[in-house]
């Protein structure tokens, strides 16, 4: 008997991707296939069904991809984050640390409005630096923050921790040890 595949089963490994003694987890497999991708999208936004949401927030890049079909899921609006220089209206911007550098993120300044309950999404967490940057700027708005999804979490990175630390709840499809 076969067992059913779970989200993890989709998404491969790249070794040594973008710097050497990194293991990239490529979630582009999961979202080239149509059972997985439904599969993960369903799974990240379950917790939420039945919770005011009045908008996801994806952050660049992936986070887009899953971000907007979770808002249409929820017939909600979707709001990107974007790097710095990308967005074409006046924006909100934050720096924040990578794994392996520095860079600045920014939403445009009238994308959300204050008290709008916000889903935060991305593919991927890792030392947390990226959705920090994401929560301060939906905080900045004076939007809320009603949950953090990812599909993965690398928890040896921290992420998890210091976004748990902040006051928000993580919902991660799957782990990966290892970075």
């Amino acid at each position: 008997m076969t067992r059913n595949k779970s989200v993890k089963d989709y998404i491969r490994t790249i070794i040594d991707f973008p710097h050497e003694g990194i293991m990239f987890r490529d979630v582009t497999t999961l979202l080239a296939d149509p059972r997985g991708f439904r599969m993960a999208v369903d799974q990240l936004l379950h917790p939420y069904a039945g919770m005011e949401i009045d908008c996801v927030v994806g952050l660049e890049a992936r986070g887009f991809i899953v971000g907007g079909a979770i808002a249409h899921q929820l017939s909600t609006g979707f709001v990107p984050v974007r790097k710095k220089g990308k967005l074409p209206g006046r924006t909100v911007s934050q720096e924040y640390q990578l794994e392996y550098g520095e860079a600045i993120m920014e939403i445009h300044e009238d994308a959300l409005k204050p008290g709008q309950k916000v889903l935060l999404v991305d593919d991927l967490l890792a030392t947390g630096g990226t959705a920090e940057a994401g929560i301060t700027l939906i905080e900045r708005l004076g939007a809320e923050i009603a949950g953090c999804a990812f599909i993965i979490d690398l928890p040896e990175l921290g992420g998890r921790g210091k976004i748990e630390k902040l006051g928000f709840e993580v919902h991660a499809l799957c782990s990966f040890d290892g970075g």
